[in-house]
């Protein structure tokens, strides 16, 4: 049956649809897609001074807009309204001080006028969900648009005023879940999780949640915002108060700044689970360089990483950067990353590092002790899902050969055991296995990679989840030349990681006595491995990764590092510190 709603509709546009807003430092924060967005502010601007404290609040744990209401429906006539257009000024001044975009909510036409000049997203209240006409003026702005769903809307009636939005002119609309009226009175409402799956299914537009509003109590918010993200939302709106006891507005169901702050480094873990990373604001990026590199013809700022095109460690580049801003680079081998590097050939290079069940990639832990002259600067983790890939009608009874990355093969030994008959073939990557046995097309062989391969290359899955532990996260650094000022930095985000490669003199006690460093400095050792020296038999580099989120904010700098290697470097026959990150 045909449905009413037309443009907000999967017939209507299969590919999910992704909002863009620009932070006005050349960033822009993309709704949908792979990244999760967090908005969060006041539900009601106060004052300058409560949104500048705020908003630097929030902008420091992570969030990527800035919400606050200059103009409030309120449920009595006596009750604070908000300020109006001093209340818009104190919300754009503190967005554009902490480059965050901001989301403001308009409760009727005759504001837009005054609104339009500040605001980088409208926001429609549940109550106004069904206020067709100020659908229709709000829709022919052509500005991104949050709806949130009724109090007692269905979802083909959330559609529907979806639907208004995108007749009347914009294509920016986003669905916001905010819970529903029940005959339960335990929380201020319910919130419909089963909501997002369903408007998957149904619509190709982002679907964010506000399960401040849903929910209504402080403490419970937390666990339904991850609940939230791990049911697919693209992203969340929440309340938060530097001081909710003395809110004008929803002060119960406002979080604390340091509330805040937990739940992004507990979206920060899960996001990785679900194929997912958080945006970060970023410092201005600059595109002025023409790009060295005559594979890539394009100028920006690029991106190498070992493979073709499918690999892992793209997929790494695109959740850790931006790929409108950074381009991937293909290279034959991890040394070919360093040494473009290094040689500014590359603005940046992404490598495995780690995986979490074959261990660590000593090609990589080599290279660094090889190329002085480049240094991490950051690190993202993908959840690794392996299939069985081979030409279209091909049966698991016809496959004679594997092919794959070693890593990829010794991570699925339990499922290669059960057909210890096929032979098993080392490839440069995951994704020139996919190709090589796509240019094959010859039914004997497979390859193991992700299922973007089967994509990229047209080929069949023939099994799914191979690997031998769906725990099985592989942890990639970006590398960038030491001579060379970083393109992208993270704004209000401090360092979690410091790594260090160390050489002991050859005595007695010597790595113990370096460890007792270590410990001096307070660095929560997560990682030590030991490599050979090239030339130095029986010599050994030590590799070491300091978690730091326990120090001091103000000591989580590079500075503080080089305090500790210098005092190692008394101890040990040479110390470099590989990055702060």
């Amino acid at each position: 049956m045909e449905k009413l709603y037309k443009k907000a509709s999967r017939e209507y546009k299969k590919e999910n649809t992704i909002v863009e807003v620009p932070n006005g430092k050349g960033q822009i924060i993309r709704i949908g897609g792979q990244r999760l967005v967090s908005i969060a502010g006041p539900s009601i601007i106060e004052s300058r001074e409560q949104m500048l404290q705020t908003a630097e609040a929030v902008a420091f744990s992570g969030a990527s807009l800035l919400r606050g209401d200059a103009y409030k429906s309120r449920t009595s006539p006596y009750s604070f309204q908000g300020l109006g257009e001093e209340g818009l000024k104190y919300l754009k001044e503190a967005g554009e001080k902490f480059a965050l975009p901001v989301v403001s909510e308009i409760i009727d036409s005759e504001f837009i006028p005054v609104m339009k000049d500040y605001v980088d997203v409208f926001q429609i209240g549940a109550r106004n969900m069904q206020n067709f006409e100020l659908l229709k003026k709000v829709g022919a702005l052509g500005l991104p648009v949050i709806l949130k769903r009724g109090l007692s809307a269905t979802i083909d009636d959330f559609l529907m005023a979806a639907e208004y939005l995108l007749a009347s002119g914009t294509e920016k609309v986003i669905l916001c879940e905010r819970g529903i009226r029940t005959f339960e009175s335990a929380t201020r409402n319910t919130l419909d999780l089963s909501a997002i799956p369903v408007l998957r299914s149904l619509t190709h537009l982002p679907v964010i949640v506000d399960p401040s509003h849903a929910i209504g109590l402080r403490d419970k918010i937390p666990p339904m915002a991850l609940a939230s993200v791990a049911g697919g939302a693209d992203g969340l709106l929440l309340d938060v108060h530097c001081d909710p006891e003395k809110a004008e507005s929803d002060g119960t169901q406002s979080l604390y700044p340091q509330q805040f702050d937990k739940l992004m480094h507990d979206i920060e873990a899960l996001a990785p689970v679900i194929g997912k990373s958080i945006t970060h604001i970023r410092e201005e990026v600059h595109l002025e360089k023409e790009n060295k590199n005559e594979a890539v013809k394009t100028s920006g700022i690029t991106c190498g990483f070992c493979g073709n095109r499918g690999t892992y460690a793209e997929q790494a580049i695109k959740r850790y950067f931006d790929t409108e801003t950074v381009a991937a680079v293909p290279e034959k081998s991890f040394a070919e990353v360093f040494q473009n590097v290094t040689d500014g050939k590359l603005d940046f290079g992404i490598i495995p590092i780690e995986n979490s069940l074959a261990g660590s990639v000593y090609d990589n832990y080599d290279n660094f002790s090889r190329f002085e002259d480049v240094s991490i600067v950051g690190s993202v983790t993908l959840n690794i899902r392996h299939s069985l890939l081979a030409v279209k009608g091909t049966k698991l009874s016809d496959i004679k050969n594997v092919y794959s990355h070693p890593q990829a093969l010794s991570q699925c030994k339990v499922f290669l055991n059960q057909h210890n008959q096929w032979k098993q073939i080392e490839s440069i990557s995951t994704a020139t296995a996919a190709e090589f046995v796509a240019s094959q097309n010859l039914k004997e062989n497979g390859a193991i990679g992700s299922k973007i391969n089967s994509e990229l290359y047209n080929l069949e899955i023939l099994c799914d989840d191979v690997e031998d532990d769906p725990g099985n996260y592989t942890r990639f650094v970006v590398i960038c030349a030491n001579n060379a000022e970083p393109k992208i930095k993270l704004c209000n985000v401090l360092p979690k990681t410091a790594s260090l490669i160390f050489k002991t003199k050859n005595k007695s006690g010597a790595l113990y006595h370096c460890l007792g460093i270590i410990d001096k400095y307070k660095l929560n050792l997560s990682r030590l491995e030991s490599r050979p020296i090239r030339g130095e038999p029986w010599r050994y580099w030590f590799y070491t990764d300091a978690d730091i989120s326990n120090l001091d904010d103000k000591l989580r700098n590079k500075e503080y590092i080089q305090k500790a290697a210098n005092e190692l470097l008394d101890l040990a026959e040479d110390v470099r510190i590989l990055g702060v990150y």
